[in-house]
């Protein structure tokens, strides 16, 4: 059984998750208080029950029951039952943005007299722990809804296994940093085909771009080096239960270092028969019509 437990900061687009295990055949239950969930596993792991995949968001609205969920968790995993926890987050900047479009009310909103930046502080907080021990990670600020949804059929859509998830990604320093990230590079270092004319409008996936990239003698032992480091670090972070791993590698805009780097990765770690999945985030920026943000 596939037995999920969604978490993070209201406002994160936790009911959008939700709505992306539901899609892929997860009985999902929206704000359950901690203490229920042994009894549903209970029900749901029965002989005669068919589910095999289930998603219990529970998360600050369940007030002082939320504050058991680490204990839960602990004794569901004790049970034999494999409990995995997905936190959703997102920047403050964009969770106040969300709240002020939609003029919902914060969970906290009582408890610090009506700010709304003092009630994310609060609850980021209160949240800390559980991101810590948290097995997936998805921070939202800068994804549309079909690509949150793409996240979450990379992780979950497979068949259940024992091995680790790593998710290659690119981005644009000039866009943020990912908060996701485990490993981050930064390749500004290199030189960059933004300046040469007839590479600017291409990108990291494109072959011109790519061979530029590389054919300089610091961006093959760069990547050489960085190869040797990931390779020794995975089963380390395999052996500590890690369930996903996010490799970042950025450059100014997100579009041609960065990506030419991400894909070069993806490649060596595909062909290692490692379980990886690829994203460039900021490749589409400024090139094409923008996809709209979560709200």
């Amino acid at each position: 059984m596939q037995f999920v437990i969604v978490t993070g900061l209201s406002g994160s687009g936790k009911s959008l998750a939700v709505n992306a295990l539901e899609d892929i055949g997860f009985y999902c239950i929206d704000n359950m208080p901690p203490q229920l969930i042994p009894k549903f596993a209970e029900i749901s792991t029965q002989s005669d029950v068919k589910i095999d995949r289930v998603a219990i968001v529970a998360d600050i609205r369940g007030g002082e029951l939320f504050f058991s969920l680490a204990d839960i968790v602990s004794d569901l995993k004790e049970q034999g039952l494999d409990v995995k926890i997905l936190f959703i987050d997102a920047s403050d900047d964009v969770i106040i943005k969300r709240y002020k479009e939609t003029r919902r009310t914060h969970p906290l909103d009582d408890a610090v007299h009506g700010s709304i930046q003092r009630a994310i502080a609060v609850e980021r907080d209160i949240l800390n722990a559980v991101r810590g021990y948290a097995d997936y990670y998805i921070d939202t600020s800068f994804l549309s809804t079909s690509q949150l949804k793409e996240q979450i059929n990379g992780i979950f859509l497979d068949n259940p296994d024992d091995s680790m998830l790593i998710k290659v990604m690119s981005f644009g320093f000039k866009y943020g940093s990912p908060n996701e990230a485990d490993l981050l590079f930064d390749v500004r270092c290199l030189p960059n085909p933004f300046y040469v004319p007839e590479l600017k409008q291409h990108t990291g996936k494109d072959r011109e771009v790519s061979d530029y990239v590389m054919k300089f003698e610091q961006s093959q032992e760069l990547l050489s080096k960085l190869t040797d480091l990931i390779d020794f670090l995975i089963p380390l972070y395999r052996s500590e239960g890690k369930s996903q791993l996010v490799i970042a590698f950025g450059c100014t805009g997100g579009k041609h270092r960065s990506v030419t780097f991400a894909e070069k990765m993806f490649e060596h770690l595909t062909d290692s028969k490692l379980k990886v999945r690829i994203a460039h985030r900021d490749i589409s920026k400024d090139r094409y019509p923008t996809a709209k943000i979560l709200n």
